[in-house]
């Protein structure tokens, strides 16, 4: 098998985004700052190689406050966002509390809250049960914000509350497909207000379109990402979308299918905004051992973002 050559086209920008490594580091200068442990609520991303790194050095990782034994150590809200009750339940118990959500997250907090405060009605266009879901519905009062998963969502809406329309987005969703919701919503309620500028995250665009950028040339595409990881999902969506149909998620237990990709001359690879570098590396050098391997980078854009850490960790 050594002999056979394959072609890799490697997607840039790919793997971890500003918000994703700004959370990592806010838990690191946390367990610096505090000593260890400290805790976090839910996942601080969606990856289980970092989350197993971070419990390494002393996160203890829980879904609820409830679940926290000493309340006297400091807990850290991960990058998806929580509903406004979670700090509210942190400050009841006096606990020390680090919020690490991403900045463009709060954005569509922050958004969602000042058209509820002018009596909008909200219509969040997202995927039910994801923790930013759950975060974004949670900054506003039950009943006045209402989720859009889909199309058909759209068609079978009614505004029972008569008030003025407003929508706001998941950061993580595929850009084609909330194009395609929002056209939806725009012809069926032409006066819905929209955001100044789209919800939808420079990361997730930007990868996105670099995968459809190399996606018609591959025979085969790989993601490397979680299975509870949206942006990750969505990249293999848009790979199929964009004219690679044999496109999967390569997770913490996939084994890389060397057969299979044995058939094929060229083979695409990208990865989810949560997924660090070094497993892109893996998965290459575990092709490497079985094939003679070329590799072109194509990169769509440089990102240069990056966001601050909350100062009372500095």
């Amino acid at each position: 098998m050594k002999n056979k050559e394959i072609k890799i086209l490697l997607a840039a920008p790919r793997g971890f985004c500003a918000g994703v490594e700004r959370a990592i580091e806010i838990v690191k200068k946390s367990i610096d700052k505090y000593g260890a442990p400290v805790y976090v609520r839910h996942e601080i991303v969606h990856n289980k190689y970092v989350v197993d790194g971070l419990k390494k050095i002393g996160a203890i990782f829980v879904e609820e406050l409830e679940e926290i034994k000493d309340k006297s150590r400091p807990v850290i809200f991960s990058a998806h966002g929580v509903p406004k009750k979670v700090p509210a339940e942190a400050e009841k118990l006096k606990m020390e509390y680090v919020d690490a959500t991403c900045p463009l997250v709060s954005k569509v907090h922050r958004e969602a809250e000042n058209l509820n405060k002018n009596g909008i009605q909200i219509l969040l266009i997202g995927h039910k049960n994801h923790p930013e879901v759950v975060g974004t519905m949670g900054q506003i009062p039950d009943g006045e914000i209402d989720l859009i998963e889909s199309i058909d969502d759209v068609n079978n809406y009614q505004n029972k509350s008569n008030k003025k329309l407003a929508f706001v987005t998941q950061t993580t969703l595929s850009v084609d497909d909330t194009k395609e919701i929002i056209s939806a919503l725009r012809k069926k309620f032409p006066q819905i207000r929209e955001p100044k500028k789209e919800d939808i995250c420079y990361a997730t665009t930007n990868r996105q379109a670099a995968v459809k950028r190399i996606a018609e040339k591959c025979d085969m595409f790989f993601v490397i990402g979680s299975r509870n990881s949206s942006n990750s999902l969505r990249l293999v969506e848009v790979a199929r979308n964009s004219g690679c149909t044999n496109s999967r998620l390569i997770h913490s237990e996939s084994t890389v299918p060397f057969n299979e990709i044995e058939k094929y001359k060229t083979i695409g690879i990208s990865s989810g905004a949560s997924a660090p570098e070094i497993l892109v590396d893996n998965f290459i050098n575990d092709l490497k051992k079985q094939f003679t391997v070329e590799i072109e980078e194509i990169e769509i854009i440089k990102e240069n973002i990056t966001f601050k850490i909350p100062g009372k960790l500095n």
